[in-house]
């Protein structure tokens, strides 16, 4: 997935137009109405647990400091018309899953492999395929395990994907893909989404058409990724066909592409009517644009990342990955951390200074503990003193806390 953006366009914020405080698809609540995108190699259960606590947003809080802990929100305090229930994150999704892949495992590996937790609800699981029985399936599964939601990609632009008639490859059959909305929401009574598209290429634009063949199928909701299958992450994402299809339809209608700030997020409720913005490449970079709308929601300001934020926000997720990723489990060694802490370093060093210096020291560190002096000792140069030793007593006494996992849910991670 590209990391970058093509000329993005910069969006003041509209004048009283705001994210919506909550979305209701079908029994599942939604606040605030923020979608965490399903991205392939990303929104494993560390990264999607790592944004919901880091969304969290409380306008008593102190101005800047993100809370990571939970316990210290004051729901009380937060207007739930104004702002959000949980947290800044109102849904979190998985990587796509291969709905074949899924349907072939034995019941004890999907549970070795397919872990998620308590706190991710509401979390929505995503599959890819092209066989309607197959995937119904697979969408047995999904809601047997636990999920309050089960998404389709349409949307996947890979060639690997596609080559299987999966993901975007299907934006040129309409008769198949309505036939799986018919044997995947006859499968499941929980909410059943689709995230598309807007076709394959500029001469195959079948977002409007597909969108209430969803409605006419009895789906819950449909998302759209304002590109084609031809563009990829190239480019701006269109907008205006958003627009169309929420003036098509009737069920709620989720908008994404190219939304990076909390201007972006309100720029494209005001433009589209969208009911919903999901958020997918923005998330890895600026882990606290969730809350930050939450907080321009609230407050009608919002607050960026300092140094010491950066520093928390970086420590705070490589120990998660090593709390999840240990040589004494049977899901992943060590060195799996220690790769995924590498992958994230080019996300999260956007905006630092000196960044360079910091991904060049991460990718030459050997392990996840000198991944992590690496960072201490970036920082220590960064920070002043006294934040520093503040940081230091503060995540030596309070350690990251990873729940037990339940052992009755299941994190898809992509099975190809």
């Amino acid at each position: 997935m590209k990391k970058h953006w093509d000329n993005p366009q910069e969006h003041a914020m509209p004048e009283g137009t705001r994210v919506p405080a909550s979305l209701q698809v079908g029994n599942v609540t939604i606040a605030p109405a923020t979608v965490l995108a399903p991205m392939a190699g990303v929104t494993d259960t560390v990264f999607r647990r790592f944004i919901r606590n880091a969304s969290i947003f409380s306008h008593t809080a102190d101005a800047g400091a993100p809370c990571l802990d939970s316990e210290t929100w004051d729901r009380d305090a937060v207007e739930a018309e104004t702002t959000n229930q949980q947290s800044g994150c109102g849904l979190i999704m998985t990587e796509f899953t291969s709905a074949d892949g899924l349907a072939r495992m034995r019941e004890s590996k999907r549970k070795r492999y397919l872990t998620f937790y308590d706190d991710e609800h509401p979390i929505s699981a995503q599959l890819f395929g092209s066989n309607p029985a197959t995937l119904a399936d697979a969408a047995r599964i999904v809601e047997q395990t636990g999920f309050d939601m089960v998404d389709l990609n349409l949307g996947c632009p890979a060639k690997r994907v596609v080559s299987c008639n999966g993901g975007s490859g299907l934006l040129r059959d309409l008769p198949l893909i309505a036939t799986i909305f018919e044997s995947v929401r006859a499968a499941v009574t929980i909410p059943f989404t689709v995230k598309f598209r807007l076709g394959w290429n500029d001469n195959h634009i079948v977002c409007v058409p597909l969108a209430k063949l969803a409605e006419d199928s009895g789906l819950n909701a449909v998302a759209i990724h304002a590109r084609t299958r031809e563009q990829g992450y190239a480019g701006q994402a269109r907008w205006e066909h958003i627009a169309e299809v929420k003036a098509a339809v009737k069920i709620p209608v989720i908008g994404n592409g190219d939304v990076r700030t909390p201007e972006d997020a309100c720029a494209l409720i005001a433009k589209t009517g969208c009911d919903a913005v999901m958020i997918g490449r923005a998330a890895p970079a600026n882990p606290w644009i969730f809350r930050q709308i939450a907080q321009y929601t609230a407050t009608g300001r919002y607050d960026l990342p300092s140094d010491q934020d950066r520093y928390r926000m970086i420590r705070t997720y490589f120990e998660m990955l090593l709390t999840e990723l240990t040589p004494d489990t049977s899901r992943a060694p060590a060195a799996e951390a220690a790769g995924k802490m590498k992958q994230f370093a080019s996300w999260f060093t956007h905006g630092v200074r000196g960044g360079a210096a910091l991904r060049k020291s991460i990718y030459e560190a050997k392990t996840g503990a000198a991944i992590l002096a690496a960072v201490d000792q970036f920082f220590s140069r960064e920070l002043p003193p006294d934040a520093q030793q503040h940081l230091s007593t503060e995540l030596s006494d309070e350690p990251q806390h990873v729940p037990e996992p339940d052992t009755d849910s299941c994190d898809l991670s992509s099975v190809l």
